[in-house]
């Protein structure tokens, strides 16, 4: 059942195994006693690890938790028709031991958008995610929108978005998903869909927007123009362009962060050389999968203990310290100068 799968409950940990005769329960407020059928006893502790735990996180979307007529809690499954005094959450569990963390990175590079998403649940929530329709954007709106998210795919290709909308339904048909075009190489398109999604009165949540730098250089000579130097002065621009929005933001409730979502993923880059499609090719056996290269903007976007910051960059939903360039205030406040005045002159002609 794909709920159980979201929620974890196909997966054990040898570890919290029990032994025979207990079980494991919850109360209201989420911490965890071990009841030994055996004894008719009740404890806190685990009784093999010896740890006290607690649930953390809302159920996955699609639960609801109730109390039956003896005041036992437990636990519906309203996607798939069932109940169970088995709460979804207890497979992500958390120690009680705030003396002794864990020095363990809980997520890396194997991890998938839906690994993250296990036991969240997004219902309110809404996002936006640009270039949605294939790659790593649609794994992104796909995993937002399994998990209860309304999920706007803004692409510039209406047809090929509104393909995507039907895989995601196909696979959950009460998904909240739309397509809405969006062409961010045109002011244009992007005023008339600020226009359109405003006029839906939807509280945007999430938006996903997938060297040395020398700002006199961002558009060099024909003749000592180089894509792959041209790319990674883009990356750049990015994480400053991000650090900024999230410094001029911030105080008013929007945070930013930049995110790099994995090495030598298959993508449309390969198209522009055949040396690099031969190297991409050979590279793809040990890449990510588009499934663990959307895990970072999930974790970006949904992760409890990055509420309300922002200003970092991520890798392997890790944050890490990019160049001493990605982290100059004096470059990345030029930068956004430099876009203000290209907007406001694009701006100008169009209005002539």
């Amino acid at each position: 059942m794909a709920a159980l799968k979201y929620a974890g409950l196909d997966d054990t940990d040898s570890e919290d195994e029990l032994p025979p005769g207990w079980e494991e329960r919850s109360t209201k407020d989420g911490w965890l006693y071990y009841a030994n059928h055996v004894e008719e006893k009740t404890q806190w502790e685990h009784p093999k690890t010896g740890k006290r735990k607690r649930v953390v996180g809302d159920l996955p979307y699609g639960w609801e938790q109730e109390t039956d007529e003896n005041g036992h809690i437990y636990f519906v499954d309203h996607l798939n028709k069932r109940t169970t005094y088995l709460d979804p959450r207890l497979a992500f569990t958390v120690d009680d031991n705030p003396l002794k963390p864990s020095s363990r990175q809980k997520y890396d590079g194997n991890t998938t958008a839906m690994d993250i998403l296990q036991g969240c649940g997004l219902t309110g929530k809404v996002a936006i995610v640009t270039g949605a329709n294939s790659g790593i954007g649609f794994e992104t709106a796909r995993s937002l929108a399994l998990h209860g998210a309304h999920v706007v795919l803004a692409c510039r290709n209406i047809a090929r978005a509104n393909e995507a909308t039907g895989k995601i339904l196909e696979e959950w048909q009460k998904a909240k998903v739309e397509a809405m075009i969006l062409d961010l190489s045109s002011l244009r398109s992007v005023q008339q869909f600020a226009k359109a999604f405003k006029a839906k009165n939807l509280y945007t949540d999430i938006k996903n927007a997938s060297g040395k730098l020398d700002f006199n250089l961002l558009s060099p000579l024909k003749r000592e123009y180089w894509s792959m130097l041209a790319y990674n002065r883009s990356k750049l621009c990015n994480i400053l362009f991000s650090n900024e929005l999230n410094r001029r933001l911030s105080p008013h409730g929007v945070t930013s962060n930049a995110l790099h979502p994995g090495n030598m993923m298959y993508s449309a880059l390969h198209q522009s050389w055949w040396v690099y499609t031969v190297l991409f090719t050979l590279a793809r056996p040990f890449t990510k999968s588009m499934q663990q290269g959307a895990a970072t903007t999930i974790y970006c976007a949904t992760a409890p203990e990055l509420e309300g910051l922002g200003g970092m960059y991520f890798n392997n939903c890790c944050r890490c310290s990019p160049s001493q360039q990605a982290q100059s205030e004096v470059t990345a406040v030029a930068l956004w100068e430099l876009s203000e005045r290209l907007v406001q002159e694009r701006i100008g002609r169009q209005a002539q």
